[in-house]
Formats: C-alpha cells, sequence, structure tokens
C-alpha cells in the first residue's frame, strides 16, 4: 500500500479536525507519560520534585535519593477504572473498562560514607543507588459513540479520496479503500471515469453511524539512578531510564443507511463497516539530573531536568471494509499489515519544585514542569518522509506548563493524611481540555514496614473526528473519567 494512501485514510482516529496522519498524533501521544511515582507521592498530586526520601526519586528527581539513610523496597499495584462519556449529534453514548497493572516497584540501597571525618555532618554523607521499574502512561480505554447524522456519510469521505487518487494517477486505488468503496458501490463515477470530479456517494442521507475503539497498552520505564547527600544541605542525583511502548488500537466504524446503486434504481438497505487495527511496539531511552537543595531546615527547593526520549519505534496497521446490502450482495476486503519503523525525539522536560516542613505536623509541596511539545520530532528513512508530520506537530500542537500541589499531614507516629491535585496541560491548540486529578490517600507506618493507599480521579475531554468531509465533518465529545486506586507495600532494611 503507498505511504500517502495510508497517511490519508487514517482519519477515523484522528484527534484535531486538522491532521489526520497518523505519526504525528502518535508521537504526541508517546510524549506525554508522566513520572512514576508512589502511592505516597500521587496522593500529594505527584509533587515530589522537593519531598526526596521517598522510592519515586528513583524514577523522578534522583537527587532525593541522597535523604535516605536506610535501604528500602517497595511495591505498587494499581487499579485502573475508564468511563467515557460520548455526544455525537448531541446523541449520547457511554463506554467503561477496568484493569488492573504493576504501577511502580523499586529498591534503594544505602550507602554511607565520611565515617572516618570527626563531624559527621559535613562532607559526603552517603551515596545512594536505586533501581525501579514505573508505569509512566496508560493507554487501556474503550470509546464507544454513534447516533444519526443529517449531513454527511462516510462514503462522502471515500469519494474525497477517489477525486485526489484520479486526479494524480488516473484511476481510483484498486487495493486502497477509494477502490474498496467503488467496488461495493458506496461510491460511483457520475461521468467519465477519468474526471475526478465525477466521483460521488450514492449513499442516502441521513445515516445512522455507530463507532467503537478498543485501545490497550501503556508506557514504561527502567531506571538505574543515584543521589548524593552533602552537607544534609545540597542533594544531588544522575538517573538512566530505558523505556518501553506498547499500544494497540481496534477500531470499528458502522454506517447503516440506504444507497442508489442502479441507475434510476430505488433505495437499498445496507450495512458498511470500516475497520483499522494497529499495533506499535517501542523501546528508548532519557536521562535525568536533580538537585534538591535545604536553604532553611524547614525549606527543600528541587529542580530536575529530563533529557528527551529517543524512541526506535515499531508500527503496523491494517484495516478493511465490508458491506452487505439487504437481500443483495456483500463485498468485503482486508488489507495486508502495512510495517514500519522510524525513531521519535520527546520533548525535554523541566521541572522546579519546593517542599515546606512544618516541624512534625507534615509538609506542603508544590511542582511546576515545563514541556513544548511543539520539539517532538520524527525522523524520515528510507520508507517514510517525516517532513509533513512534523509540519503538523509544530502547527497543531504547543508548549505547556502542568501543576502539582499536595500536602501530608502526621497525624500520630503511625497513621499520615495526604491529599493533592495536579493539572497537565493539553498539547493541543486548539481542542480537549487540560487532564485535571484530585487525589487522596492514607498511609500506616509500623516498625520498618509501611502501607500506603491512595485513590485518584482524573477527567478530561477530548474531542475526535471520524472522517474528513470539510464543513460537515462529524465529531464526537468525550468526556473521560479514571477512578484509580494505588496500594504500595513497602518494607525498610
Amino acid at each position: 500500500m503507498k505511504i500517502k494512501y495510508l497517511l490519508s485514510v487514517i482519519a477515523i482516529v484522528a484527534i484535531t479536525k486538522d491532521s489526520f496522519a497518523q505519526y504525528s498524533q502518535d508521537a504526541i501521544r508517546f510524549s506525554t507519560f508522566q513520572t512514576g511515582s508512589t502511592s505516597r507521592i500521587k496522593a500529594i498530586g505527584n509533587a515530589g520534585t522537593a519531598i526526596g526520601g521517598d522510592l519515586t526519586s528513583i524514577s523522578g528527581n534522583p537527587a532525593g535519593l541522597g535523604f535516605f539513610t536506610h535501604s528500602e523496597v517497595s511495591l505498587t499495584p494499581e487499579y485502573n477504572g475508564s468511563k467515557i462519556n460520548s455526544s455525537f449529534f448531541g446523541q449520547p453514548g457511554s463506554a467503561n473498562r477496568n484493569d488492573v497493572n504493576m504501577s511502580n516497584a523499586a529498591v534503594v540501597l544505602y550507602q554511607q560514607l565520611n565515617t572516618t571525618h570527626k563531624d559527621k555532618s559535613k562532607g559526603w554523607l552517603s551515596i545512594n543507588y536505586g533501581a525501579g521499574y514505573s508505569r509512566t502512561n496508560n493507554f487501556y480505554e474503550n470509546v464507544a459513540y454513534g447516533g444519526t447524522n443529517q449531513t454527511s456519510s462516510i462514503s462522502d469521505y471515500y469519494a474525497g479520496i477517489a477525486k485526489r487518487e484520479v486526479s494524480q494517477y488516473g484511476s481510483v486505488n484498486p487495493n486502497g479503500l477509494d477502490g474498496w468503496a467503488y467496488d461495493h458501490i458506496l461510491i460511483d463515477n457520475f461521468g467519465p471515469a477519468s474526471n475526478p470530479d465525477s466521483y460521488s456517494s450514492t449513499v442516502n442521507v441521513p445515516v445512522r453511524q455507530l463507532a467503537g475503539i478498543t485501545r490497550t497498552g501503556g508506557q514504561s520505564e527502567f531506571n538505574l539512578s543515584f543521589g548524593a547527600n552533602y552537607s544534609n544541605k545540597l542533594y544531588v542525583g544522575l538517573g538512566l531510564a530505558i523505556t518501553d511502548i506498547r499500544y494497540n488500537s481496534h477500531a470499528r466504524f458502522t454506517e447503516n443507511g440506504n444507497a442508489v446503486i442502479t441507475n434510476g434504481g430505488n433505495p437499498v438497505d445496507f450495512a458498511s463497516t470500516f475497520a483499522q487495527d494497529q499495533s506499535t511496539k517501542g523501546s528508548g531511552f532519557n536521562a535525568k539530573l536533580g538537585i534538591i537543595y535545604k536553604p532553611v531546615q524547614a525549606v527543600r527547593l528541587g529542580f530536575v531536568f529530563t533529557s528527551p526520549t529517543f524512541y526506535n519505534i515499531d508500527d503496523s496497521y491494517s484495516e478493511g471494509l465490508a458491506t452487505q446490502y439487504t437481500g443483495g450482495k456483500s463485498y468485503s476486503n482486508v488489507s495486508d499489515p502495512y510495517q514500519l519503523s522510524y525513531n521519535l525525539r520527546t520533548p525535554l522536560k523541566l521541572a522546579g519544585g519546593a517542599a515546606v516542613f512544618i516541624g512534625k505536623y507534615g509538609f506542603i509541596s508544590g511542582d511546576v514542569e515545563y514541556i513544548d511539545y511543539t520539539t517532538t520530532h520524527l525522523s524520515s528513512n528510507d520508507s517514510y518522509t517525516a517532513d509533513g508530520d512534523n509540519s503538523d506537530i509544530k502547527s497543531l500542537y504547543r508548549s505547556t506548563v502542568n501543576l502539582h500541589v499536595g500536602a501530608e499531614i502526621n497525624v500520630n507516629s503511625l497513621v499520615y493524611l495526604r491529599g493533592g491535585y495536579s493539572q497537565q496541560g493539553n498539547p493541543i491548540k486548539d481542542l480537549g481540555s487540560d487532564i485535571k486529578t484530585v487525589s487522596g490517600g492514607i498511609g500506616v507506618h509500623f516498625g520498618a514496614y509501611f502501607i500506603d493507599a491512595t485513590y485518584a480521579r482524573v477527567t478530561g475531554n477530548q474531542t475526535i473526528f471520524p472522517y474528513e468531509v470539510g464543513a460537515t465533518s462529524p465529531f464526537a465529545d468525550l468526556k473521560k473519567t479514571n477512578n484509580n486506586a494505588f496500594l504500595t507495600l513497602g518494607y525498610r532494611f
């Protein structure tokens, strides 16, 4: 299948009205990963840049490893409950999904230094090493929307492809979506076959349309980090992350209506389904450099630089079209998988934070992160020219600021209460919304063991366009809600 054709038909899973190229959308999708963390840091809105002394430091600010005065290990499983309410031409729909995953697993090893100096609080006091796994992005969701479309049919979209094909190549593509739609009599040439303007839909509106999308997978990191403590005043750290992507999407767009498939004939009822399947795998790496400084004992200031992540990605895409006429013929076409390998560079991230400790009663923490999504870059190769996708990234996306705030209260020596809020900036210029998270949790510490539990409610809006036909392009508004729970089990030794 020609690469230019593949990119023209991916619109059904597009997330913006003006960009229908698969790879620019995936590039942004894979660039919106978050810092993996324990239940404790998730409960305070992921505002952990300046905290230190938590296993999140391995994947977050590695300077925080310098605060440890003992070795520690923990596991954090998570429950994800996704619900998406949709509106399509004012007609409601919904879809749910529930999944369990491993969110975080980490260990830090404490190594004391400066054992020969008289003043044990001066100089390099310790260097601690950490290793951990973190889940940084979750793709699990089901999307469903549908209703009566009074203005267009997806066959109008097929006809648009046919016009472009005939204009450029002199005929429809027999192995492409326009050629399939022509064979299925969803479009026809009402004039010379060599004239692009002859092609139009045979379908009468209104039509009944129904879309269903199932997505699975996620992003994760395996981190190796170290952090050092200088005079209980300055903490520095460095980390390396090996990253992984797994993303699968199965989309079906079904249309029911009637079409005039013979000259002067009566309309015939039909049902037609356009299917798309995508499987993407990738691996990469990034580095983190962090600092935490205590100007006074009660205040901690943190900064972390996260380099771009450099990915090598393998993508496989296939599609099919099936049409059944009532009391008549049925048609079916399925493409061979189109496979492509390409390189992706995600944006760098800058994060700064501050934490104020109020004696033995707890602390308040806040973080600010800056990410410029227009710097996301796809690399061309012998099979793929990335210029169009990179242009889309610069024109359709933007830089964002992410905010995190939270607090922890020490109820007593055993029980800790936590709460937080975070807002992840929307990378798309004109559609959708920021992602907002409200979280709360409790921690119980007894001896060398600890348990932390957190609930987080994540909300956001998205607009998707199943196909592009100009001003009458249909769209669905999605209201997404995730109810997530995390449980950290830990041990100090």
